[in-house]
């Protein structure tokens, strides 16, 4: 039976998170329920997500959602992989102010089934929490792209930057009583990278063209992708690419905004955190659902 998604992203800043949708619509096992945005130009960032649903021909709804975070400056204002959205046929009109009503009515249509993946700032899931409390009890599961747990990473990045970008939104999230609760952090993401010109081989599938395009945005600044929200999406069709503990995970908001605190075993254990990474078992998976290692 097909796992029930809904994906919250900020695609059109890294570009990653296209990659990540392009595998969720290519992934047979599962349903995707609906796609809602959150960070600044939330209209740019629903044409894009708008493009690889019309060329994998589903009906995916696509709300925009909060475009400012809670209290601190907005510091993603735009989504600059829009600029390759000429190049392909998309949607032009997406409901505005309704993601959080749309996220709370389908996990209660749906009580204990819907996987919430998360691959973007938490503003939208703390709304949701804040708006509707018992939603989180009501998840088959959370699912993020969010935060840095482990050495050695975490002597050099303290704040991963979906955590930071809203500080409060995050430690409202990770104190919400979710049932299965999973963080999959920069210390594991940074290992499954490829390089640019890799990627263009690779990327020729129908679906990975248009992401492949808006890759060459990226590619300008920067020249791999580091595949942070794809590997959290993976995990929920093969746990097996990353190993799991569960403890507890503090967000501080004052004095180091968005830095995830992780205490192994710590009571009450309510946070799984991936600790490790199986990268060729992850790209095996990946490219597995576009009909094989290479993507075609």
């Amino acid at each position: 039976m097909a796992r029930k998604v809904i994906l919250d992203t900020d695609i059109g800043s890294d570009i990653d998170d296209a990659v990540c949708l392009a595998y969720l619509l290519a992934q047979p096992e599962c349903e995707l329920l609906g796609i809602t945005t959150v960070t600044g130009e939330g209209d740019r960032r629903a044409e894009m997500a708008s493009v690889l649903c019309k060329i994998a021909q589903k009906d995916v709804p696509i709300y925009i959602g909060a475009e400012q975070p809670f209290l601190v400056e907005q510091r993603q204002p735009h989504a600059p992989q829009a600029a390759a959205l000429e190049h392909w046929p998309h949607e032009t009109c997406f409901p505005r102010g309704e993601a959080v009503e749309f996220l709370r009515k389908t996990i209660r249509q749906h009580p204990g089934e819907v996987d919430l993946l998360t691959v973007g700032p938490l503003t939208n899931i703390g709304l949701l929490f804040a708006a509707d409390p018992e939603i989180p009890s009501l998840l088959g599961s959370l699912t993020m792209m969010c935060g840095v747990f482990t050495e050695p990473y975490i002597a050099n990045s303290r704040a991963e930057w979906n955590a930071k970008l809203d500080p409060h939104a995050t430690a409202m999230v990770y104190r919400a009583p979710v049932a299965k609760h999973c963080s999959i952090g920069l210390d594991v993401t940074t290992q499954v990278k490829m390089p640019a010109d890799e990627v263009r081989i690779r990327f020729q599938h129908p679906l990975l063209r248009p992401v492949l395009d808006f890759a060459e945005v990226w590619f300008q600044t920067v020249k791999e992708i580091t595949f942070h929200d794809p590997l959290a999406a993976t995990t929920l069709f093969d746990a097996s690419i990353c190993r799991f503990e569960i403890g507890l995970v503090n967000v501080d908001y004052e004095s180091e905004p968005g830095r995830t605190v992780w205490l192994p075993e710590a009571e009450p254990t309510s946070h799984e955190v991936a600790v490790e990474v199986n990268p060729g078992r992850f790209f095996d998976h990946y490219f597995s659902v576009f009909g094989g290692t290479n993507g075609r």
